[in-house]
């Protein structure tokens, strides 16, 4: 018994590491635009390879496109959405609710999962918008999905679900 709590204490240990969190490319979003996210999954479950990356699109991203990558096979998931949104003049009621990507990553390398998605006006502005990732392995699964409680540290969280900062849009000048 002993040896498995040392196994879940190095375990834990490695899920903490500056470096070990999925994590977006970009830090920032402008509400009400349309913003390309990419997932940046920095190794696999311990020394094993990364079998599928999972992506929840969270309430407020509507009109998600992901990127197909070579080697990949591409799923999405849809769903009706919790509000009635507007794109192009047309009204949205349901679209993209998780991306999944099956193939394989080896535990040496590095990989980037990639989407496009609408930062509707349900996004407040100066908030954090989480996008849960779940990177599963053969026999391991590392679920970047807990959510912080306002004013708790994300950092606080042991497997933090990665996020971008809305930001207000830029105002635009004529001359």
């Amino acid at each position: 018994m002993k040896s498995f709590a040392i196994a879940l204490a190095a375990l834990g240990l490695s899920t903490v590491s500056a470096f070990a969190h999925a994590t977006y490319e970009a830090k920032t979003v402008e509400q009400g635009s349309t913003a390309k996210i990419v997932l940046r999954v920095p190794h696999g479950c311990g020394s094993e390879p990364t079998l599928k990356v999972r992506i929840q699109i969270p309430e407020g991203i509507i009109s998600v496109k992901p990127m197909p990558k070579a080697g990949w096979t591409l799923d999405v998931v849809t769903g009706d959405y919790a509000n009635t949104y507007e794109a192009h003049g047309k009204k949205v009621t349901r679209g993209v609710k998780e991306i999944i990507w099956t193939g394989e990553l080896p535990d040496a390398f590095y990989d980037e999962f990639t989407f496009r998605g609408q930062f509707t006006d349900k996004l407040p502005v100066d908030q954090m918008v989480y996008i849960p990732a779940v990177q599963e392995c053969a026999t391991g699964t590392a679920r970047w999905v807990n959510i912080p409680a306002d004013g708790q540290d994300p950092h606080d969280l042991e497997d933090p679900a990665p996020g971008v900062k809305v930001i207000a849009p830029e105002v635009h000048q004529h001359h």
